[in-house]
């Protein structure tokens, strides 16, 4: 899953980034207003981090400019001393939950993945393809009751599958979904970690699951067809 952070205080954002990354989380970051509501804007995410005090734009204005685009990613507001004024003006210009500075990384992340729970439809704790189990609680895939031993992006990249399941998904597809907005598009950093992938989850005699389309992208899928 992939997250956008808009605070322009640096050491919260590497604190927060540290701990999110740690989780297996894509993060991006923006330490203004108007980068902030770019990135909102253009990218595709599935929480976003609003500070609410922000150069060049305030962050009720940011909240303002993405639910007006009709944007319905669930945001989680930060807070210093604000008042109750205004914390109800960024509830009704759309914020879904507020958390005040300072916060323990415990705190953050419970009310952080409280949003994340709240998709429109409803996803399993545990996604299946054919003997490939993957645990998203816990960020652990089996196949046949082999624990497969994964890296934050490539666990990242399966579950991005996993929600794709049968999809034809291009490069650029997945490089917006779980590499960072700063990754070189033209590296073959997608080709390796999907070969790396590959080869973990598929054992010789077993059947692969990632299917690959020359310059369409990958499929994950029990068939080709």
């Amino acid at each position: 899953m992939k997250i956008l952070i808009i605070d322009d205080e640096k050491d919260i954002v590497a604190f927060l980034k540290r701990g999110l990354k740690a989780k297996a989380y894509v993060v991006d970051t923006a330490y203004d207003g108007e980068e902030g509501s770019y990135l909102a804007l253009s990218g595709h995410y599935d929480l976003i981090v609003l500070d609410n005090n922000l150069p060049k734009m305030e962050g009720v204005q940011v909240l303002k400019n993405i639910r007006h685009a009709g944007i319905t990613t669930p945001i989680l507001a930060l807070t210093v001393n604000t008042t109750l004024k205004q914390k109800g003006e960024m509830f009704q210009e759309g914020a879904d939950d507020y958390l005040t500075k300072p916060f323990l990384f415990d705190e953050f992340i419970w009310r952080a993945e409280a949003l994340l729970r709240r998709p429109k439809i409803i996803r399993d704790k545990v996604l299946k393809m054919g003997k490939l189990h993957l645990d998203t609680r816990n960020q652990v895939a089996l196949r046949k009751g082999r624990k497969i031993y994964l890296t934050g992006k490539e666990y990242a990249l399966l579950e991005l599958f996993f929600h794709r399941r049968d999809e034809i998904l291009s490069r650029s597809q997945i490089m917006d979904q779980v590499w960072e907005n700063n990754a070189d598009p033209f590296s073959n950093t997608i080709e390796a970690h999907v070969m790396s992938l590959r080869k973990k989850i598929n054992l010789p005699e077993e059947i692969d699951y990632i299917h690959t389309f020359a310059g369409r992208g990958y499929k994950f899928s029990l068939s080709r067809l």
